[in-house]
């Protein structure tokens, strides 16, 4: 039985795949399994996964699209391994990621999971360092230090800091928990981070750069920017904090995404949906809600154009 499942849940992305098998067949630590899922996969997917004879690799495939956390959900169920991870198929793992966080699990029985720091890569796998600096700030990873996360619940609901394709897990732990979410196509990784911490879990943080997420064009645009609001409203609806600075930010936080993302519908044409969105966020920003209101009396012509203007302003 391998110490390490790692699990790569894959769609339609045979042109970015392999960067990502390579890097966990190319890792120091070599005592894992790799388990590939793809959630229905109309390109090569099936034909390059052929390909790789290493015993080491098992392939589940579903023949019909069943949603990206139930996908991940399948690798999961399918490991076996003391220790978890799941990483996107257009990322990367550095060589060392596995040697540097078994370690601190095997040192230390009672830390549940770490996380590490990662680059910021592009299409062609070149690494920005610029973007990668700014990344860690942004994500309030710079103001960690290395070792057990005393207010891990601040760091990862206020911050965000942990990265789930950039953390190793003990398998038991996320039995305990349920692992993701069932049909939760966005966010599922926050709202784990949260459970994770609500039921008094420990993490650790290792301030290195161990994994590589990529930046591209396919992750933009509306038609993605839907679902992932409507997640994010689904996972910010499913707590109540006992803290009122959590509170407080949680309830921002929800304000914001039911505006923006009627705002989102309402450019779409979906009016009444997208009304009654801004309508109950109107108190994160009165102008953008009475503007998005006003926007969604005028006829579909005059009315993208009136978002186009209102993003060149914004801009």
């Amino acid at each position: 039985m391998a110490k390490v499942s790692v699990c790569i849940p894959t769609f339609n992305r045979v042109n970015l795949l392999p960067y990502a098998i390579e890097s966990v067949i190319k890792q120091s630590y070599q005592d894992f399994e790799l388990i590939i899922c793809d959630d229905g996969s109309s390109d090569g997917t099936p034909e390059l996964m052929s390909q790789y004879t290493d015993n080491r690799i098992q392939y589940i495939r579903h023949q019909q699209n069943i949603g990206k956390s139930n996908n991940m959900r399948s690798g999961f169920n399918a490991a076996s391994g003391k220790y978890f991870i799941k990483f996107d198929d257009d990322d990367r793992l550095t060589p060392d990621f596995l040697a540097r966080t078994v370690a601190i699990l095997e040192q230390d029985s009672s830390i549940d999971f770490v996380g590490t720091d990662h680059w910021i890569i592009d299409i062609d796998n070149v690494r920005d360092d610029k973007v990668t600096q700014e990344n860690s700030r942004r994500w309030g990873r710079k103001k960690l230090s290395a070792g057990v996360v005393e207010n891990l619940l601040e760091v990862v609901f206020i911050y965000q800091s942990f990265q789930v394709g950039a953390t190793l897990f003990r398998r038991q732990t996320l039995q305990e928990l349920g692992f993701m979410l069932p049909n939760m196509q966005n966010c599922e990784d926050n709202d784990l981070f949260v459970r994770l911490a609500l039921a008094g879990k420990k993490g650790y943080y290792l301030p290195e750069l161990l994994m590589e997420y990529r930046c591209h064009a396919e992750q933009q645009g509306i038609n993605r920017a839907i679902p992932y609001l409507f997640d994010k409203i689904r996972y910010l609806e499913s707590y109540k904090f006992e803290s009122e600075k959590l509170e407080t930010i949680r309830k921002t936080r929800l304000t914001e995404a039911q505006l923006i993302l009627g705002l989102r519908l309402i450019e779409k044409g979906e009016m009444q949906t997208g009304r009654e969105l801004v309508l109950a966020g109107k108190s994160f920003s009165n102008t953008k809600a009475w503007t998005g209101l006003g926007l969604s009396l005028l006829p579909s012509r005059l009315r993208s154009k009136g978002f186009k203007a209102l993003r060149k302003v914004r801009g």
